[in-house]
């Protein structure tokens, strides 16, 4: 009942993102079908949630997506988790495309699991626990009809919940408790990778804590590979290896958790560093936070070159019509930490 893992060598990606894009078609409405049959025109932007996202996820790895809502970040983990296909590029699971001909997932999606936001929406309210968590063991062959109880059981225990938990229903339970549900029935499918979207951005501060630190206990236990989505820097920082900084539906900074966090080399990356509450003093005044200027761009219509220049106070007039690479750094990256930019910060 274990889903750690032998590791690899360090060049094999358990989970390679490459080069992947997300559009959206918006769904015409009854209207719109009035207007198409009258010979209308009408909106039919796309929206561009994922642009050109190249990522690598290795055993036993916690890679970080953070960013501000609406950048894109739980696409790219739905993305990953076979739940969307990609518009263009490919996703792979060891080296087996997550989506099959046709774009339907494969059986290999199993072996990827996810977390969500909300607990209760995420749960039927009609089913007991126990059955939630051995469903999908029982049917996809993890432990047979005898066992059902002592494997439910066993991961009820795993996540700091009773055996009788198994007997409830969803509704009895409180939003941390359901959460633990909801990480105890991700865990039983036994994966290979766990991506967690928002976990605790629905839970009070202190429930925050305790489900953070499972995460971290759960990390260490099982050897667990997670993609862990979060706007909250604080979260990221304690609980991951590696992070990436995603903007407007691209990564633009990716690199050690500690060396992002102290030495941050995008202009984003610094703003959303400043904008952390915190109780700091400039001269005499109080500065609880620096707020990043402007409003981050439609995805309907984003910005030609960086996406940010339209908000960053380096930007010159290359930014406003090419794209930065991570090649196109003027040195070499140090220890893996590189960054998409024309002007990084020294």
């Amino acid at each position: 009942m274990s889903v750690a893992h032998d590791s690899p060598t360090s060049d094999h990606a358990l989970l390679r993102v490459c080069n992947a894009s997300k559009q959206f078609a918006p769904s015409l409405s009854f209207g719109d079908h009035i207007a198409v049959w009258l010979g209308q025109e009408i909106d039919q932007r796309i929206v561009h949630a994922v642009d050109g996202v190249s990522l690598t996820l290795h055993r036993g790895e916690v890679l970080g997506l953070v960013g501000e809502s609406g950048c894109g970040k739980s696409t790219l983990g739905r993305m990953m988790a076979g739940i969307y296909p990609a518009s263009q590029g490919n996703i792979r699971l060891d080296g087996v495309p997550v989506m099959g001909a046709g774009k339907k997932p494969l059986k290999t999606t199993t072996r990827i699991q996810m977390v969500f936001q909300d607990p209760f929406a995420s749960l039927d309210p009609r089913v007991r626990v126990g059955e939630t968590i051995g469903e999908g063991p029982l049917f996809h062959g993890l432990v047979n009809a005898a066992d059902l109880k002592a494997y439910v059981t066993h991961w009820l225990e795993t996540v700091g919940l009773p055996a009788e938990a198994a007997d409830r229903f969803p509704h009895q339970f409180s939003g941390g408790q359901r959460q633990r549900v909801a990480i105890a029935r991700a865990l039983a499918m036994q994966p290979d990778v766990l991506i967690c979207d928002e976990p605790v951005a629905s839970l009070d501060v202190s429930i925050q804590a305790q489900i953070i630190n499972l995460f971290l206990k759960l990390k260490h236990e099982l050897k667990l590979t997670m993609l862990f989505i979060s706007h909250d820097l604080g979260v990221i920082r304690h609980i991951t290896d590696n992070i990436a900084i995603m903007y407007l539906g691209r990564i633009v900074e990716r690199g050690p958790t500690l060396d992002v966090y102290e030495n941050p080399k995008h202009p984003y990356t610094r703003a959303l560093l400043d904008s952390i509450p915190r109780l700091v003093t400039e001269g005499d005044e109080l500065v609880v936070f620096k707020a990043i200027d402007g409003e981050l761009p439609s995805p309907l219509a984003p910005p030609p070159g960086c996406h940010f220049h339209l908000r960053c106070p380096h930007a010159q007039e290359i930014c406003k019509t090419r794209v930065p690479d991570f090649e196109d750094q003027p040195s070499p990256p140090v220890s893996g930490h590189d960054v998409a930019c024309h002007f990084p910060l020294g």
